[in-house]
Protein backbone atom coordinates (compact mmCIF):
# COMPACT_ATOMS: atom_id res chain seq x y z
CA UNK A 1 0.00 0.00 0.00
CA UNK A 2 0.92 3.31 -0.76
CA UNK A 3 2.37 5.56 2.44
CA UNK A 4 -0.51 8.22 3.79
CA UNK A 5 0.73 11.14 3.57
CA UNK A 6 2.31 12.67 7.16
CA UNK A 7 1.69 15.42 8.87
CA UNK A 8 -2.09 15.79 8.97
CA UNK A 9 -3.58 17.85 11.57
CA UNK A 10 -4.59 16.09 14.68
CA UNK A 11 -8.66 16.18 14.33
CA UNK A 12 -11.29 17.55 16.40
CA UNK A 13 -14.85 15.83 16.96
CA UNK A 14 -16.66 18.78 15.18
CA UNK A 15 -14.30 21.51 12.71
CA UNK A 16 -15.95 24.34 10.59
CA UNK A 17 -15.39 24.51 6.79
CA UNK A 18 -13.58 28.01 5.97
CA UNK A 19 -15.11 27.99 2.59
CA UNK A 20 -16.45 25.15 1.67
CA UNK A 21 -16.19 24.41 -1.88
CA UNK A 22 -19.13 24.10 -4.20
CA UNK A 23 -20.01 20.62 -5.21
CA UNK A 24 -18.80 21.34 -9.03
CA UNK A 25 -15.82 22.98 -7.82
CA UNK A 26 -14.38 19.97 -5.98
CA UNK A 27 -11.10 18.02 -7.36
CA UNK A 28 -12.26 15.37 -10.01
CA UNK A 29 -11.68 11.90 -8.54
CA UNK A 30 -12.23 10.10 -12.54
CA UNK A 31 -8.40 10.03 -12.61
CA UNK A 32 -7.57 8.41 -9.51
CA UNK A 33 -10.05 6.28 -9.86
CA UNK A 34 -8.56 3.33 -12.24
CA UNK A 35 -10.88 0.64 -12.93
CA UNK A 36 -7.91 -1.76 -13.04
CA UNK A 37 -7.24 -0.57 -9.40
CA UNK A 38 -10.68 -1.43 -8.18
CA UNK A 39 -10.70 -4.66 -10.96
CA UNK A 40 -7.69 -6.14 -8.94
CA UNK A 41 -8.80 -5.57 -5.35
CA UNK A 42 -12.38 -7.04 -6.31
CA UNK A 43 -10.44 -9.79 -7.80
CA UNK A 44 -8.37 -10.60 -4.85
CA UNK A 45 -11.33 -10.51 -2.39
CA UNK A 46 -13.72 -12.78 -4.83
CA UNK A 47 -10.34 -15.35 -3.87
CA UNK A 48 -10.51 -15.31 -0.39
CA UNK A 49 -12.25 -18.20 1.01
CA UNK A 50 -15.67 -17.75 2.64
CA UNK A 51 -16.25 -21.17 3.95
CA UNK A 52 -19.29 -21.12 2.62
CA UNK A 53 -21.07 -19.08 5.26
CA UNK A 54 -23.66 -15.93 4.22
CA UNK A 55 -24.77 -13.28 6.50
CA UNK A 56 -28.61 -13.60 6.85
CA UNK A 57 -29.97 -10.93 9.14
CA UNK A 58 -29.22 -9.35 12.23
CA UNK A 59 -29.13 -10.67 15.73
CA UNK A 60 -31.80 -8.77 17.32
CA UNK A 61 -34.07 -9.62 14.64
CA UNK A 62 -34.27 -13.66 15.56
CA UNK A 63 -37.07 -13.93 18.57
CA UNK A 64 -40.32 -14.00 19.17
CA UNK A 65 -43.17 -15.58 17.27
CA UNK A 66 -41.74 -15.43 13.94
CA UNK A 67 -38.69 -16.67 12.53
CA UNK A 68 -36.20 -14.76 10.33
CA UNK A 69 -36.03 -15.89 7.18
CA UNK A 70 -34.05 -15.26 3.99
CA UNK A 71 -33.36 -16.76 0.83
CA UNK A 72 -30.07 -17.50 0.08
CA UNK A 73 -28.81 -19.02 -3.57
CA UNK A 74 -32.36 -19.75 -4.31
CA UNK A 75 -32.32 -21.51 -0.94
CA UNK A 76 -34.88 -20.57 1.49
CA UNK A 77 -33.50 -20.11 4.82
CA UNK A 78 -35.12 -20.05 8.42
CA UNK A 79 -33.37 -19.26 11.83
CA UNK A 80 -35.49 -18.81 15.26
CA UNK A 81 -34.08 -19.47 18.87
CA UNK A 82 -34.86 -22.83 20.70
CA UNK A 83 -36.22 -22.89 23.92
CA UNK A 84 -32.71 -22.48 25.65
CA UNK A 85 -32.43 -19.30 23.70
CA UNK A 86 -29.50 -20.93 21.33
CA UNK A 87 -29.80 -19.80 17.68
CA UNK A 88 -31.28 -22.64 14.97
CA UNK A 89 -31.50 -22.54 11.57
CA UNK A 90 -32.25 -25.00 8.59
CA UNK A 91 -34.22 -25.03 5.23
CA UNK A 92 -37.39 -23.06 5.32
CA UNK A 93 -39.30 -25.32 2.91
CA UNK A 94 -41.42 -28.27 4.78
CA UNK A 95 -40.35 -31.46 4.35
CA UNK A 96 -43.96 -32.34 4.21
CA UNK A 97 -45.97 -30.67 2.04
CA UNK A 98 -43.56 -28.11 0.93
CA UNK A 99 -44.95 -25.37 3.12
CA UNK A 100 -43.39 -21.79 3.68
CA UNK A 101 -41.74 -22.15 7.20
CA UNK A 102 -41.40 -18.18 7.32
CA UNK A 103 -44.83 -17.97 7.88
CA UNK A 104 -45.27 -20.07 10.23
CA UNK A 105 -44.53 -19.78 14.28
CA UNK A 106 -42.27 -20.17 16.84
CA UNK A 107 -43.76 -21.44 20.28
CA UNK A 108 -41.49 -22.35 23.19
CA UNK A 109 -38.85 -22.66 20.86
CA UNK A 110 -40.45 -24.95 18.80
CA UNK A 111 -41.14 -23.95 15.11
CA UNK A 112 -44.48 -25.28 14.09
CA UNK A 113 -45.76 -25.56 10.34
CA UNK A 114 -48.85 -23.81 9.93
CA UNK A 115 -49.83 -26.20 7.00
CA UNK A 116 -50.19 -29.06 8.85
CA UNK A 117 -48.24 -28.26 12.34
CA UNK A 118 -45.14 -30.30 12.02
CA UNK A 119 -42.97 -29.19 15.03
CA UNK A 120 -38.73 -28.42 14.76
CA UNK A 121 -37.04 -28.43 17.95
CA UNK A 122 -34.07 -27.58 15.80
CA UNK A 123 -32.96 -31.64 15.91
CA UNK A 124 -33.41 -33.51 12.42
CA UNK A 125 -37.16 -34.65 12.33
CA UNK A 126 -39.39 -35.81 9.39
CA UNK A 127 -36.42 -35.09 7.04
CA UNK A 128 -35.86 -31.64 7.76
CA UNK A 129 -32.53 -31.42 8.74
CA UNK A 130 -30.23 -28.56 10.80
CA UNK A 131 -28.00 -26.20 8.80
CA UNK A 132 -25.01 -24.98 10.84
CA UNK A 133 -25.87 -21.35 12.33
CA UNK A 134 -23.34 -18.71 13.62
CA UNK A 135 -24.60 -15.72 16.03
CA UNK A 136 -21.38 -13.40 16.44
CA UNK A 137 -23.59 -10.82 18.62
CA UNK A 138 -24.38 -8.36 15.69
CA UNK A 139 -25.02 -10.64 12.98
CA UNK A 140 -26.74 -13.99 12.10
CA UNK A 141 -24.82 -16.52 9.60
CA UNK A 142 -25.46 -19.94 7.80
CA UNK A 143 -23.67 -22.08 6.00
CA UNK A 144 -24.84 -23.23 2.74
CA UNK A 145 -22.17 -25.70 1.36
CA UNK A 146 -23.89 -26.33 -2.15
CA UNK A 147 -24.56 -22.73 -2.28
CA UNK A 148 -21.16 -21.87 -1.97
CA UNK A 149 -19.30 -24.70 -2.98
CA UNK A 150 -15.96 -24.31 -0.82
CA UNK A 151 -14.13 -26.12 1.46
CA UNK A 152 -16.18 -25.75 4.55
CA UNK A 153 -15.07 -23.88 8.05
CA UNK A 154 -15.89 -24.67 11.42
CA UNK A 155 -17.44 -20.74 11.86
CA UNK A 156 -17.25 -17.50 9.73
CA UNK A 157 -14.50 -15.33 9.73
CA UNK A 158 -16.25 -12.35 11.65
CA UNK A 159 -14.11 -8.94 11.41
CA UNK A 160 -12.72 -7.39 14.65
CA UNK A 161 -15.07 -5.11 16.27
CA UNK A 162 -15.25 -2.84 18.95
CA UNK A 163 -16.07 -4.59 22.36
CA UNK A 164 -20.04 -5.30 22.49
CA UNK A 165 -19.82 -3.40 25.94
CA UNK A 166 -18.47 -0.23 24.47
CA UNK A 167 -20.61 -0.42 21.23
CA UNK A 168 -23.95 1.16 20.04
CA UNK A 169 -24.66 -1.05 16.88
CA UNK A 170 -27.65 -1.15 13.85
CA UNK A 171 -28.13 -2.61 11.09
CA UNK A 172 -29.34 -2.12 7.97
CA UNK A 173 -31.05 -4.39 4.88
CA UNK A 174 -31.72 -3.30 1.37
CA UNK A 175 -31.63 -5.70 -1.43
CA UNK A 176 -30.69 -4.52 -5.66
CA UNK A 177 -30.94 -6.33 -8.88
CA UNK A 178 -27.34 -7.87 -9.15
CA UNK A 179 -24.49 -9.87 -8.26
CA UNK A 180 -22.78 -9.75 -4.50
CA UNK A 181 -19.59 -8.32 -6.62
CA UNK A 182 -21.39 -5.26 -7.85
CA UNK A 183 -21.91 -4.61 -3.98
CA UNK A 184 -18.28 -5.18 -3.53
CA UNK A 185 -17.25 -3.34 -6.43
CA UNK A 186 -19.16 -0.34 -4.80
CA UNK A 187 -17.51 -0.37 -1.71
CA UNK A 188 -14.01 -0.58 -3.31
CA UNK A 189 -14.07 2.49 -5.15
CA UNK A 190 -13.99 5.49 -2.47
CA UNK A 191 -13.38 7.97 -4.44
CA UNK A 192 -16.81 8.14 -5.46
CA UNK A 193 -17.92 9.52 -1.88
CA UNK A 194 -17.84 13.09 -2.02
CA UNK A 195 -19.25 12.86 -5.93
CA UNK A 196 -21.93 10.49 -5.40
CA UNK A 197 -23.14 11.39 -1.58
CA UNK A 198 -22.18 15.21 -1.36
CA UNK A 199 -25.12 15.37 1.57
CA UNK A 200 -22.84 13.05 3.93
CA UNK A 201 -19.26 13.44 2.74
CA UNK A 202 -16.31 16.52 1.99
CA UNK A 203 -13.12 16.91 1.34
CA UNK A 204 -12.64 13.31 0.26
CA UNK A 205 -8.91 12.58 -0.56
CA UNK A 206 -7.92 8.88 -1.08
CA UNK A 207 -4.12 8.54 0.39
CA UNK A 208 -3.35 4.99 0.24
CA UNK A 209 -4.49 1.98 -2.26
CA UNK A 210 -3.41 -1.07 -2.54
CA UNK A 211 0.15 -2.43 -3.62
CA UNK A 212 -1.32 -5.36 -5.13
CA UNK A 213 0.37 -8.02 -3.18
CA UNK A 214 -1.69 -10.15 -0.76
CA UNK A 215 -1.43 -8.35 2.96
CA UNK A 216 -1.28 -4.80 0.95
CA UNK A 217 -4.92 -4.78 0.20
CA UNK A 218 -6.49 -1.52 1.89
CA UNK A 219 -7.64 2.12 0.86
CA UNK A 220 -7.47 4.73 3.48
CA UNK A 221 -9.55 7.87 3.47
CA UNK A 222 -9.30 11.15 5.02
CA UNK A 223 -13.05 12.62 4.56
CA UNK A 224 -15.11 14.68 6.83
CA UNK A 225 -18.74 13.83 7.35
CA UNK A 226 -21.72 16.52 7.32
CA UNK A 227 -23.14 17.04 10.49
CA UNK A 228 -24.82 20.36 9.46
CA UNK A 229 -24.08 23.65 7.15
CA UNK A 230 -20.16 23.97 7.30
CA UNK A 231 -19.62 21.89 10.87
CA UNK A 232 -18.06 18.43 9.44
CA UNK A 233 -16.42 15.62 11.55
CA UNK A 234 -12.66 14.94 9.86
CA UNK A 235 -11.53 11.20 10.01
CA UNK A 236 -9.18 8.50 8.57
CA UNK A 237 -10.30 5.28 7.30
CA UNK A 238 -9.51 2.17 6.14
CA UNK A 239 -11.65 0.06 3.62
CA UNK A 240 -10.56 -3.69 3.07
CA UNK A 241 -12.52 -6.67 1.72
CA UNK A 242 -11.70 -9.85 3.62
CA UNK A 243 -14.00 -11.91 2.00
CA UNK A 244 -15.51 -12.58 -1.23
CA UNK A 245 -18.77 -10.82 0.11
CA UNK A 246 -17.76 -8.66 2.99
CA UNK A 247 -16.06 -4.84 2.50
CA UNK A 248 -15.40 -3.66 6.17
CA UNK A 249 -14.41 0.22 6.99
CA UNK A 250 -12.70 1.07 9.70
CA UNK A 251 -12.28 4.91 11.40
CA UNK A 252 -8.41 4.95 12.33
CA UNK A 253 -8.08 8.22 13.09
CA UNK A 254 -10.49 10.83 14.64
CA UNK A 255 -13.79 10.56 16.41
CA UNK A 256 -15.04 7.28 16.72
CA UNK A 257 -11.46 5.81 15.99
CA UNK A 258 -11.80 2.08 16.18
CA UNK A 259 -15.88 2.00 14.92
CA UNK A 260 -16.64 -0.49 11.58
CA UNK A 261 -18.85 -0.35 8.98
CA UNK A 262 -19.21 -3.66 7.56
CA UNK A 263 -21.04 -4.71 4.35
CA UNK A 264 -21.84 -8.15 3.29
CA UNK A 265 -23.61 -8.88 0.35
CA UNK A 266 -25.82 -12.20 0.29
CA UNK A 267 -26.68 -13.65 -3.29
CA UNK A 268 -30.71 -14.07 -2.65
CA UNK A 269 -31.66 -15.62 -6.26
CA UNK A 270 -33.04 -14.71 -9.36
CA UNK A 271 -36.05 -12.25 -9.80
CA UNK A 272 -39.37 -12.99 -11.73
CA UNK A 273 -37.07 -11.72 -14.70
CA UNK A 274 -34.49 -14.30 -14.13
CA UNK A 275 -32.29 -11.39 -13.03
CA UNK A 276 -29.88 -11.72 -9.75
CA UNK A 277 -31.19 -9.95 -6.29
CA UNK A 278 -28.40 -9.22 -3.68
CA UNK A 279 -29.21 -8.40 -0.10
CA UNK A 280 -26.88 -6.27 1.45
CA UNK A 281 -26.58 -6.60 5.65
CA UNK A 282 -24.80 -3.58 6.49
CA UNK A 283 -23.76 -3.61 10.42
CA UNK A 284 -22.54 -0.59 11.77
CA UNK A 285 -20.71 -1.25 15.10
CA UNK A 286 -19.96 2.55 16.80
CA UNK A 287 -17.61 3.35 19.77
CA UNK A 288 -15.94 6.57 21.25
CA UNK A 289 -13.82 7.36 24.32
CA UNK A 290 -15.55 10.29 24.77
CA UNK A 291 -17.91 10.25 28.35
CA UNK A 292 -20.74 11.36 26.35
CA UNK A 293 -21.07 8.08 24.80
CA UNK A 294 -21.97 5.93 27.47
CA UNK A 295 -25.58 8.28 27.26
CA UNK A 296 -25.82 7.08 23.47
CA UNK A 297 -25.28 3.43 24.24
CA UNK A 298 -28.51 4.13 26.32
CA UNK A 299 -30.00 5.47 24.05
CA UNK A 300 -30.02 3.12 21.41
CA UNK A 301 -33.33 2.29 20.89
CA UNK A 302 -33.59 6.00 19.57
CA UNK A 303 -30.55 6.12 17.75
CA UNK A 304 -30.73 2.96 15.73
CA UNK A 305 -33.49 4.05 13.65
CA UNK A 306 -31.71 6.99 12.84
CA UNK A 307 -28.67 5.13 12.16
CA UNK A 308 -30.35 2.55 9.45
CA UNK A 309 -31.86 5.37 7.77
CA UNK A 310 -28.87 7.25 6.98
CA UNK A 311 -27.19 3.62 5.49
CA UNK A 312 -30.52 3.55 3.44
CA UNK A 313 -30.02 7.45 1.93
CA UNK A 314 -26.78 5.96 0.98
CA UNK A 315 -27.75 3.01 -0.49
CA UNK A 316 -30.35 4.21 -2.34
CA UNK A 317 -27.24 5.98 -4.55
CA UNK A 318 -25.32 2.71 -4.01
CA UNK A 319 -27.35 0.06 -5.36
CA UNK A 320 -28.34 2.03 -8.45
CA UNK A 321 -24.09 2.29 -8.86
CA UNK A 322 -24.80 -1.38 -8.03
CA UNK A 323 -27.69 -2.25 -10.62
CA UNK A 324 -26.06 -0.42 -13.27
CA UNK A 325 -22.64 -1.79 -12.62
CA UNK A 326 -24.90 -5.42 -12.98
CA UNK A 327 -26.56 -3.89 -16.35
CA UNK A 328 -23.71 -3.05 -17.97
CA UNK A 329 -21.88 -6.49 -17.62
CA UNK A 330 -24.48 -8.67 -18.07
CA UNK A 331 -24.71 -6.53 -21.73
CA UNK A 332 -20.77 -6.27 -21.92
CA UNK A 333 -21.11 -3.07 -21.94
CA UNK A 334 -19.20 -2.27 -18.64
CA UNK A 335 -15.62 -0.55 -19.49
CA UNK A 336 -13.74 -2.00 -16.93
Amino acid sequence: MTSPSPGRPRRRLLRVRPRPVPWQDQRPTWVDARPAVIAQALKRARDRPSGNWYVVGATRDVGGERPLSRTVGGREVVAWRGADGRLVAGPGVCPHLGAPLADSRVRCGTLICHWHGLALDGAPFAGWEPLPVHDDGVLVWVRLDDVGGEPATAAPSVPRRPAGSAALSAVYLGVGVCEPEDVVANRLDPWHGAWFHPYSFVDLRVVAQPGGTEGDDGFTVDVSFKVAGRLVVPVRAEFTAPGPRTVVMRITEGEGRGSVVETHATPLGPDAYGRPRTAVVEAVVATSDRPGFTAARRAAPLLRPLIRAAAGRLWRDDLAYAERRWTLRSTDRFPG
